[in-house]
């Protein structure tokens, strides 16, 4: 090997973790805050007002350490992101409402503000190629939204239909989430119980929605919010 080419490559070893550690640390930070934030939108979401204060004031913390040390030199992932400071402004506003809302105690209206966050950071994912466990959790959780606002008050033909495409929608994303865990979790109990009562819900819509039979499309509907929930809080 010649001198350039001993040099090139010594230089490669060298560069390749001074590149990997800004990554790898802002991903560490960044899934703090967001567990900080998968707590915020379940005490939210159960109305429970103390846990709220207290999942918000945490989700806070988390978040204003995130930012002053990130917002000024984003890690590499991002720093060639046009809207990086927009987006970090959009979650600051989100999550001030949020807290507002929370202190006067209009619990539901802020587990809806808190939404949004979910939807700014997958927007910042979506522009730079990122793609994580959480993710592909959100991407079922809007199909599965979907599927919940349908009103089966009035099952015709064209509500089956409508339902049917939803199934296979929702199981496709229940694959796409389920074969790709967090590294976290690939040898967790926990996580495998958890996947498992996900997959079985979607088994079962699935098969409601080809069963014609309307009791079990709703409870099989009914059965879809909770393992998603649970898997979302724990690993999501």
């Amino acid at each position: 090997m010649n001198r350039l080419h001993t040099t090139t490559f010594v230089l490669s070893l060298i560069a390749a973790p001074v590149i990997a550690a800004p990554v790898t640390d802002f991903e560490a930070a960044y899934d703090t805050t967001y567990a900080s934030y998968r707590t915020a939108l379940f005490a939210t979401n159960m109305g429970d007002a103390a846990k709220s204060i207290d999942a918000l004031g945490l989700l806070d913390s988390n978040w204003t350490g995130l930012i002053t040390q990130y917002r000024a030199s984003p890690p590499p992932q991002y720093e060639a992101d046009p809207m990086w400071d927009e987006t970090i402004q959009d979650v600051t506003n989100i999550l001030e409402q949020a807290i507002s809302e929370v202190a006067a105690g209009d619990l539901p209206m802020a587990h809806e503000t808190l939404e949004g966050i979910r939807e700014s950071l997958g927007s910042l994912h979506a522009r730079n190629n990122v793609e994580t466990f959480s993710d592909r959790m959100n991407a079922y959780h809007t199909e599965m939204e979907a599927v919940l606002s349908i009103d089966l008050a009035n099952m015709d033909t064209a509500v089956w239909q409508n339902l049917l495409e939803h199934s296979a929608v929702l199981a496709y994303l229940a694959t796409d989430v389920l074969a790709a865990p967090p590294a976290a979790a690939i040898e967790s109990p926990e996580f495998a119980s958890l996947v498992a009562s996900l997959q079985t819900s979607v088994d079962q819509f699935v098969a409601a929605t080809r069963s014609g039979d309307d009791v079990a499309l709703q409870a099989a509907i009914g059965a879809l919010k909770v393992p998603y929930s649970k898997l979302f809080l724990k690993f999501g």
